[in-house]
């Protein structure tokens, strides 16, 4: 996706992006049935990059809002924003800063995290991963592994999002990882999660 986009963005092909779009909507539907939520993040910004590739400003604008306001945990998620480089830090500078997208994208942009100036190594590894997860973050991080949203995750823990953010953030410090699906990830590998079933 993102070498068919540089590419029209290099060269412009008539209805390229037209296909590409709507191949995203067919994998944002799919990602959607299945409750993958960091997918849907990625989906909706490669969306963004689409329309403002093809001058459509405001469709642009929606989509990359609607990334930054999919993203369960939007620390997690900073990479993959800034990675993207100058068009998608363009988007986020022109999103509505009073609205909860426009805030996320402040953050973003404020991160300290650089895109591709932090080297996967410099994400905190195993010197904090010593501390043990408190009985909170073990609850929220069996959570991690489900299908739950991060809405659905503080509904079932009775606590706020801001809350439930924090938790996650703990979690991924000591974990030493910069996304949901990586945090899950390093769990398992270290024991601190059952294996699936089958």
């Amino acid at each position: 996706m993102r070498l068919a986009l540089a590419q029209h963005r290099a060269h412009p092909v008539g209805g390229a992006l037209d296909e590409v779009l709507s191949l995203l909507e067919r994998l944002r539907a799919a990602a959607l049935e299945d409750g993958r939520h960091g997918s849907l993040v990625e989906i909706a910004l490669m969306s963004a990059l689409a329309h403002d590739i093809a001058g459509r400003q405001q469709p642009a604008l929606t989509a990359v809002a609607e990334a930054l306001t999919a993203a369960p945990e939007p620390e997690g998620f900073i990479r993959l924003f800034l990675d993207e480089g100058a068009p998608a830090k363009a988007l986020l500078r022109a999103v509505d800063p009073a609205t909860t997208a426009g805030h996320q994208a402040r953050r973003v942009l404020t991160s300290g995290a650089p895109s591709r100036a932090r080297p996967a190594d410099s994400w905190p590894r195993a010197a904090r991963s010593a501390d043990p997860l408190s009985a909170r973050e073990q609850q929220v991080l069996r959570l991690l592994d489900s299908e739950l949203s991060g809405p659905e995750i503080a509904r079932v823990l009775f606590i706020s999002p801001n809350t439930l953010r924090s938790h996650t953030k703990h979690v991924f410090t000591k974990l030493g990882a910069s996304s949901r699906r990586e945090a899950v990830a390093r769990a398992r590998e270290r024991g601190l999660l059952s294996q699936p079933d089958g």
